[in-house]
């Protein structure tokens, strides 16, 4: 029997807490009942840490924070745990057992809002895939349809909170990897804005400022309300996000008023169409839109249209850092990776970055400030077309199948763009390091979720949490459960 906890975001399992109905440990047991029962099928978390999070949830200590006693997911990559398993999809950290040495900044904001993580969440190798079936773990697999990818590479906590194990789990995202398992799926997903929430201490910035952490969940107030734990930065780090006024909790209750909005049919810089599935996904979230009173017109910002120039300089960077990972994990292991360590995928795109000139890299970096100005004019009113909010597809189509997107020996290249090709929406606001969110407000014929995309312009996550809570009054999406569930 399903398990009634499951069917309570995190919100709510937090209040149980709060008004002594549950206790943390009863929470937890729950999870890790769920775990054992699905974890199986599903292939979502590849790191036990049951025995330290009883522990936690039946200590004195535990942090009186707004999710205390609510068990969490952490993925495995971008932000550690300390004393615990840190892999990021390889088998050569697995091999050797590598174990983190301290929590990151991400992790410890996590633990001082209460949650307690009951362990990892599988990821492709390096978070370089949109689909999370890495050599060292094995896939990921959707719980609508367990053919399906979970998307990537928060696929193992997409997969988790989608099927009920959580209610919320660690996401990050440098091309897409919140947005995409949650359009996958059928959760929401926000990158928040570039400086939002800090990769420290590990890192000023990742991927030139591309990656950002947050999580996935089911549902908007739950987005919001971990937006207020984990935003904010460290001592030390290099910029941060315009502060918000109030807590993005309070947005969930207020008015977006009447939004101008753009909306997308068909790809930026092709105009090809989009797939079926996609068209009647974004249409249906303008009709609603038009619904609840908002302009909105077919229009997305020009520099849009820059595709193959967008995909160049994304792969600039991406491959760049690859091949710097690599060196950087060769020496902390203190041993270079031998035949089948490293995945094909990763071993290509090492192998364009250490092809990759100081000055060529630059030269990207410097054509992404342009296009991110570019980009950020069309939500000015002073100087641009004063849009408040963009719809697209968060994919071109709807979860492909397991083994679609996996890159072997022999498919390397070709899978790269196969890739490249599924992320004309999501990579942008990477690179321009604006919000974005996917919201499920779409499932096709064959029950398979498609995520639909809102931009917003720079620091305005309240726009898009007003806006997205709106939208799930009138599109609800709470009723939805995938076969495999709870």
């Amino acid at each position: 029997m399903p398990d009634e906890l499951a069917y309570l975001d995190a919100t709510a399992q937090a209040e149980l807490v709060r008004a002594g109905d549950v206790s943390p440990l009863e929470l937890v047991n729950a999870a890790i009942d769920r775990i054992g029962r699905h974890n199986d099928d599903l292939n979502a978390v590849i790191t036990e840490r049951f025995d330290k999070a009883c522990q936690e949830a039946a200590a004195a200590d535990l942090p009186q924070g707004p999710f205390r006693g609510v068990p969490f997911l952490m993925k495995d990559l971008d932000a550690c745990t300390k004393d615990d398993p840190f892999h990021c999809g390889m088998q050569f950290l697995k091999d050797r057992n590598y174990i983190s040495d301290h929590d990151s900044h991400f992790y410890a904001q996590v633990r001082a809002a209460g949650f307690i993580t009951l362990g990892k969440t599988n990821t492709p190798e390096f978070g370089l895939s949109i689909t999370t079936e890495p050599d060292a773990y094995g896939s990921s697999r959707n719980p609508w349809n367990l053919l399906h990818s979970t998307g990537g590479s928060s696929g193992g906590s997409g997969a988790a909170v989608a099927a009920g194990l959580v209610p919320a789990a660690h996401a990050s995202d440098g091309g897409g990897s919140i947005r995409i398992p949650a359009s996958e799926c059928g959760l929401v997903g926000l990158k928040p804005s570039r400086g939002r929430v800090s990769l420290g201490p590990d890192y000023d910035e990742y991927w030139q400022g591309l990656v950002i952490s947050h999580v996935v969940t089911r549902t908007v107030r739950d987005t919001a309300a971990m937006l207020d734990c984990v935003s904010g930065v460290m001592t030390g780090d290099p910029y941060s996000a315009p502060l918000t006024e109030g807590t993005y909790s309070e947005q969930v209750r207020q008015d977006p008023g009447a939004l101008r909005i753009g909306l997308v049919r068909t790809v930026p810089g092709r105009g090809t169409a989009l797939a079926a599935d996609c068209v009647a996904a974004v249409d249906a979230a303008g009709r609603a839109l038009e619904d609840c009173g908002h302009r909105v017109e077919i229009a997305h910002p020009g520099a849009m249209n820059a595709l193959a120039e967008t995909m160049a300089a994304f792969q600039v960077i991406v491959a760049s850092w690859t091949a710097a990972a690599v060196e950087e994990w060769t020496g902390i292991i203190g041993a270079t990776p031998a035949e089948g360590d490293l995945e094909p995928g990763t071993l290509l795109l090492a192998e364009i970055g250490r092809g990759v000139s100081a000055t060529d890299y630059i030269a990207s970096a410097k054509w992404i400030g342009r296009y991110t100005r570019e980009m950020a004019s069309w939500w000015s009113a002073d100087d641009g077309a004063g849009f408040d909010v963009l719809v697209t597809p968060t994919l071109g189509g709807p979860p492909p199948e397991i083994g679609y997107l996996k890159a072997t020996d022999d498919n390397a290249a070709d899978i790269t763009e196969r890739v490249m090709g599924l992320l004309p929406f999501t990579v942008p606001f990477n690179l321009t390091g604006q919000p974005a969110m996917s919201l499920p407000l779409h499932w096709n014929t064959a029950g398979l979720p498609i995520g639909v995309q809102f931009a917003g312009a720079y620091g305005r996550e309240d726009v898009l949490i007003r806006l997205a809570a709106q939208l799930e009054q009138a599109l609800p999406w709470a009723d939805k459960r995938p076969p495999v569930y709870g």
